[in-house]
Parts: C-alpha cells; sequence; structure tokens
C-alpha cells in the first residue's frame, strides 16, 4: 500500500505524534491491517477519512498508542521489585514514574505493592501517558471483573476493590488519590526528575533505534543515582552501559552514579 510517508507527515500535523521514530516496517504493517480491515484502499482514503469522522479518529489513536496491560503483569517480575528491590530503595519521599501507562493497572499495581513498605502519603507516583482516554480511563479506577480476577494476591482485591455489580469493580480510593496521571509524550515532552523507580514495559519495542536511544539518555537524566528503571518482559536494554546502566536482575537496571 503506498503513500506511507505522506501519511506519516499528515498525522505528526494532526496528532504532534511521531510515527517516523517508531519501527517502520513493524507500524507500516499494523496500519495496513487496520486500513484494510476498515475496507479503505489507501493511507491517503483513510487520512481523508480519519480528519472528518471523530469516532475513527479515536479508534486510530488508540490503535497506535497500544494499550495493552493488566495489573501485575508478569506477576514473577514483580514478585523480584517487592523482594529483592524494593526493601533497599524505598524511603519517605519516594518517587515512582510509571511512564506509557496506559489504562492504570501499571501505576495501581506499584502503589498497591508500595503499601507492604510505607504509607502512600509519603510516596509520589507519577503516571503518564501519551492517550487522552486511556488516561481517562484510569483516573476512574473501574476496571471489568475479568482484569481484576487476575490480579495474582487475592488479599489485594478484597482491601483495594469494591465490587460495582457483576461485571465492574472500583478501585479503593487509597490507591487512586495516591497516583498521578498526567498527558506526556515520550518523544518530545520534558520528562520528570529526581525518580526512585522508573517503569517503561512493553513500550520502547515499538521504537526505532534513534528514538529508543535518546529515550533511554533521558531516563537516565529522569532518575536519582542507584534509582532502579525496570523494563518489559519483551525488552532488554543492549549494552546497558553505555547509558550508564548496569543490570541488577532481569528486567531490572540500575542507575549508575553519574
Amino acid at each position: 500500500m503506498a503513500g506511507y510517508e505522506e501519511f506519516v507527515k499528515k498525522v505528526y500535523k494532526l496528532t504532534g505524534i511521531d510515527l517516523s521514530l517508531y519501527k517502520e516496517k513493524q507500524m507500516k504493517r499494523r496500519l495496513e491491517s487496520l486500513i484494510s480491515n476498515k475496507k479503505f484502499k489507501s493511507f491517503d482514503e483513510y487520512y481523508n477519512a480519519l480528519i472528518n469522522d471523530r469516532t475513527l479518529y479515536e479508534e486510530f489513536l488508540d490503535y497506535i498508542t497500544i494499550n495493552v496491560t493488566e495489573f501485575f503483569r508478569n506477576p514473577n517480575q514483580w514478585e523480584i521489585l517487592e523482594k529483592d528491590l524494593l526493601p533497599l530503595i524505598v524511603r519517605k519521599g519516594f518517587r515512582v514514574w510509571s511512564a506509557a501507562c496506559s489504562t492504570g493497572e501499571e501505576p495501581y499495581s506499584i502503589a498497591m505493592l508500595l503499601t507492604k513498605f510505607i504509607d502512600l502519603k509519603d510516596v509520589t507516583i507519577i503516571a503518564t501517558d501519551i492517550d487522552t482516554r486511556a488516561l481517562e480511563k484510569a483516573k476512574r479506577g473501574v476496571y471489568s471483573v475479568e482484569a481484576v480476577n487476575k490480579i495474582p494476591y487475592p488479599d489485594y482485591i478484597k482491601r483495594f476493590f469494591r465490587k460495582i455489580d457483576d461485571k465492574y469493580y472500583q478501585i479503593s480510593e487509597e490507591i487512586k488519590k495516591s497516583v498521578h496521571f498526567e498527558k506526556h509524550d515520550l518523544l518530545k515532552d520534558e520528562y520528570p526528575k529526581n525518580i526512585d523507580l522508573l517503569i517503561c514495559r512493553n513500550v520502547l519495542i515499538y521504537f526505532n533505534d534513534v528514538a529508543k536511544d535518546k529515550v533511554y539518555k533521558k531516563f537516565y537524566e529522569s532518575l536519582n543515582d542507584n534509582g532502579i528503571f525496570f523494563v518489559g518482559s519483551t525488552e532488554q536494554i543492549i549494552l546497558p552501559y553505555r547509558y550508564n546502566f548496569e543490570p541488577v536482575r532481569t528486567f531490572f537496571y540500575r542507575k549508575l552514579r553519574s
């Protein structure tokens, strides 16, 4: 399907999202599949429909921002965080950043886990994403029964969720008010500072090498000395020392002192 490069330029002007910083073959293939499923014949025809159909436009944004998440995704990694890393770094004034947080399951997971170590009033949890619709869902804190029942800690469900009806749970106010949600674009916005734990999982796999290099360097600047960077199960940093990170466990890296 021709016209991808022009489509990328138009999307950047329309949304501010630079698709050229994503892996081209992967993104192009995903978009061609989307356009075909929507019964459009070309990128140009699809773009013209996007600017005239708000629903189609919002569906497109959801699709390209790749909102796939769940509570305590890859539980064994959260267990390592709980048993081996958090006891060494949690302190009053502890600062967490959940980058590309999607619909909030990840930052709420870390908030629940931190209650084992510290009063949440002594913690700052920042959660960011580029997708405003995902952030609105995160702020509501309402999740399906299926999503909540996947949580590997039954006591968390009893303590931190209230069943609304047969389909949905509401997360507790204690957890909800501990997380500060903000819109943020990893590829162009300023990063939070003085972070002790940075969680960004299964997102950078979609970025090309230039974008990844830029993000890793900015993550380094965002973290405090000895801060921990928690990545996804499909990601590992190649040659982490060139970014002044050292591996401390699989999928966990520590910032070396600057």
